[in-house]
This record gives structure tokens, C-alpha cells and sequence, in this order.
């Protein structure tokens, strides 16, 4: 009995999340900041379990711009030290999202 694998892009990976679950919140630093008026890009920390199409259409929703691509990263969760005893920060995901050239900016703020 063989079976055939469905594609890496095709196969779910995980529960479907509303747009307003996918972007947790916005990153907002100096680097964010000169990224953001220098080449357009936004970064977000989002649930680990989006996809780059997930982030791209929640984006596009929640923002109403139209966003060219999307880069993620899995950041691991710091040590730190509480009450003389070490424990770990949260595993979390980044996401930039870069807009489209005609595509009116994000206001933040």
C-alpha cells in the first residue's frame, strides 16, 4: 500500500488562525524604525505556528496594504535567573514583512 506525501506547502501545520491571532505584536525599535523608512519592512513577533502566506494575508488585512514578501525566524527564549534558580523565556516567532513599493506605510503609532 503506497501512499503519496502531500507537499511541505500543502501539508497543515497546525490549527487555522484568524488574522488577529497570527500577529501577536509589533516590534518596535530604533532597527525597526531606520528599517521602516529605509526599505519598507516591518518586523512582528507572531504565533509559531503561522505560515509565511498565513502572516502575509493577516498583514495585508489588518493593515490594508499589500505586501510584497515575508521572512520569519525562530527565536529561542533566553535564561534567566528567578529566585536563585535559572528558567527560560517563551520560544517565540519573528516575522518582516516587507511592503509593496505603491503600498502606503503601517502607522504604528
Amino acid at each position: 500500500m503506497s501512499t503519496k506525501k502531500q507537499p511541505a506547502a500543502l501539508r497543515p501545520c497546525g490549527p487555522n488562525l484568524d488574522p488577529h491571532q497570527v500577529i501577536v505584536a509589533p516590534l518596535v525599535t530604533e532597527k525597526m524604525n531606520a528599517m521602516a523608512e529605509s526599505s519598507r519592512t516591518y518586523a512582528f513577533q507572531v504565533n509559531p505556528w503561522a505560515t509565511k502566506p498565513e502572516i502575509k494575508r493577516a498583514a495585508e488585512i489588518l493593515f490594508g496594504v499589500s505586501v510584497a514578501h515575508v521572512r520569519t525566524m525562530n527565536c529561542r527564549g533566553k535564561a534567566r535567573a528567578y529566585r536563585s534558580r535559572m528558567g527560560r523565556l517563551a520560544n517565540w516567532k519573528k516575522a518582516y514583512v516587507t511592503l509593496d513599493a505603491e503600498s502606503k506605510p503601517i502607522e504604528l503609532f
